[in-house]
């Protein structure tokens, strides 16, 4: 994949994913009690829909910097496999979610009744989101793929999804913040990814254009 293209297609697959997440983090703020299978199961296809685009975006950002620069290929496959685990410990926690809201005989509340699924995407997944965000920031600082505040930014998630990695110790009550399935662990943290992806798909498109400007600029230099 030319760097033209893997730069178009990590760029719009971000923004897809990103837009998945926006609509879908406020539904789980709409009721304060169990909320019904309609709710539950809007936000889990969302969440699976956004998770499809996610798994395009970290494929894309793998050959955006073969291309750039192979030497730090490595680097690029690290983000990509943390960035496929995170997806697919995500994508279980959200099958199982679903599977029970489907069988129950009545309107519960998953992130409370589904045990262990908040562990998934929890700790389990803010560690590896915090793999990924660090190897795409070195990715970025090491190549220039980016602008390099992009991947400052990454670092900076990285730390806060490292934060959140204790949160197993208390408890699974939502309304607590740093719970295992808190507002803060799950949903606040959900709502700043998305809108961090909104922001990397929309710098990656904008390098695109930017580089072909410098190329048309190139040219019309030679043949002046």
């Amino acid at each position: 994949m030319d760097t033209v293209l893997a730069r178009r297609f990590t760029g719009w697959t971000g923004l897809a994913s990103a837009a998945a997440l926006i609509i879908g983090v406020p539904l789980y703020f709409v009721y304060s009690g169990p909320p019904p299978d309609s709710n539950v199961l809007s936000r889990l296809l969302l969440q699976i829909l956004a998770l499809g685009f996610l798994l395009l975006f970290v494929t894309g950002f793998r050959e955006l910097v073969k291309s750039v620069d192979s030497r730090y290929e490595w680097a690029g496959n690290f983000a990509f496999a943390a960035g496929l685990a995170y997806v697919l410990v995500t994508l279980v926690s959200s099958g199982l979610e679903a599977g029970a809201v489907i069988a129950a005989d009545q309107p519960i509340d998953p992130t409370i009744s589904v045990s262990g699924t908040y562990i998934l995407y929890g700790s389990i997944g803010r560690m590896l989101l915090a793999f990924f965000l660090v190897a795409l920031g070195y990715a970025v600082r090491s190549t220039g793929a980016l602008p390099r505040w992009t991947g400052m930014s990454a670092y900076v998630l990285a730390a806060i999804n490292v934060a959140f990695i204790p949160s197993l110790f208390f408890g699974n009550e939502p309304a607590f913040f740093y719970a295992a399935n808190g507002w803060g662990t799950t949903a606040s943290l959900g709502a700043i990814l998305s809108y961090w992806l909104l922001t990397m798909g929309v710098v990656t498109l904008r390098g695109e254009r930017s580089a072909a400007r410098r190329l048309a600029h190139g040219t019309h230099r030679v043949h002046g």
